[in-house]
């Protein structure tokens, strides 16, 4: 568990610093004067002045923050702050600023996603075979076929199969596949498991696996990173489909689990298997922070997008008092949904 935890605080320490990097360097690049760029949380443990900027490392190795000049708009006020505060800087960059943290970790998530396909390859779209009696035999698929297309979404990888299997919960899907170098269309619906408590749609398996060279690797280094956002994506929406539970939420405490589960799994096939593996769960939580902090919530950054975007089209700021004092209403209500996450996974290990 201690060398998790090592692993744990390592992964979370690339995807926020470049996180907050990704901010950094775009409101320098707009003429943004940045205060502070915190590494960790908590009492500071090393600091340096450059330009005009404090570096800090913090006691905690967990998170980050980029604070801008008179960003928090509780205890400035507009005309005391010069024209290289954040809320005096043009509408566009201050979107270009906050968008560039959760663009930070998408690149971020493409760059591990390079170095995955570069070693390890990729998993083919290819039937590998089809259980008796499902619905995939039922429609006319058969082993060796490629799957194409899942309800128009192009599918390149897979995993992308099992993805819409397992966010499935019995609605039709429109499949496009390939068999002998032609496409067929067909229609199935995935039949409900009774043991294993959930809808399958019959495959088994993925009958091809392919070594990437240089120009592969970029392409399905892509679609690896594609694969994660799309995860992501049809997770959430099956929150707004009534699909979920409080043991479907995850703090840092559950990703620690998370973090031990995978290092335990790859440790018996060596050191490789373990960067590997480490390597597609930094994926999946970079890309995942980035789409997490688009959502329209105070206190993310797809919140604050929401504020600026308003204001461009409706060509007059919200004061920054107000601004101030919603970011700290969402900060309170994350502060209260991580202490409920928190808590939700302690419980977990006491099961």
């Amino acid at each position: 568990m201690i060398v998790s935890i090592i692993l744990f605080f390592i992964i979370f320490s690339i995807i926020v610093i470049g996180h907050e990097f990704g901010h950094y360097c775009i409101a320098r690049r707009n003429g943004i004067r940045v205060n502070e760029f915190d590494i960790g949380f908590g009492p500071t443990l090393l600091q340096w002045r450059r330009g005009e900027t404090d570096f800090c490392v913090k006691m905690l190795p967990l998170g980050g923050a980029c604070i801008f000049d008179g960003a928090s708009g509780l205890d400035d006020t507009e005309h005391e702050l010069d024209e290289h505060s954040f809320p005096n800087a043009s509408v566009s960059s201050r979107i270009a600023t906050v968008l560039a943290g959760p663009v930070a970790n998408f690149i971020i998530g493409f760059v591990f996603a390079l170095f995955i396909v570069a070693f390890s390859g990729t998993d083919l779209p290819v039937v590998a075979d089809i259980m008796d009696g499902g619905a995939a035999q039922e429609a006319g698929i058969q082993a060796g076929d490629t799957i194409r297309k899942i309800n128009g979404e192009s599918i390149h990888l897979y995993r992308e199969v099992q993805l819409f299997s397992l966010v499935n919960y019995g609605e039709p899907l429109d499949i496009v596949y390939e068999r002998n170098g032609e496409r067929h269309e067909v229609t199935l619906t995935p039949k409900f498991d009774e043991e294993a408590g959930r809808y399958y749609i019959g495959i088994i398996g993925s009958g091809e696996y392919m070594r990437c060279n240089a120009p592969e690797v970029f392409q399905y280094g892509f679609y690896e990173a594609q694969y994660w956002v799309r995860a992501t994506l049809k997770s959430l929406g099956l929150i707004f489909r009534g699909h979920f539970r409080m043991d479907d939420l995850s703090g840092p405490v559950g990703v620690v689990k998370v973090v031990d589960d995978t290092y335990t799994s790859a440790k018996p096939y060596g050191l490789p298997a373990v960067v590997l593996s480490m390597l597609n769960l930094a994926t999946l939580l970079s890309i995942n922070l980035g789409i997490m902090n688009l959502l329209p919530i105070p206190a993310l950054d797809g919140g604050r997008l929401l504020i600026y975007i308003v204001e461009a089209i409706r060509g007059r700021k919200l004061s920054a008092e107000k601004e101030g004092y919603i970011t700290l209403a969402g900060a309170l209500a994350l502060i209260a949904l991580m202490a409920v996450v928190m808590f939700n996974d302690f419980t977990k290990f006491f099961r």
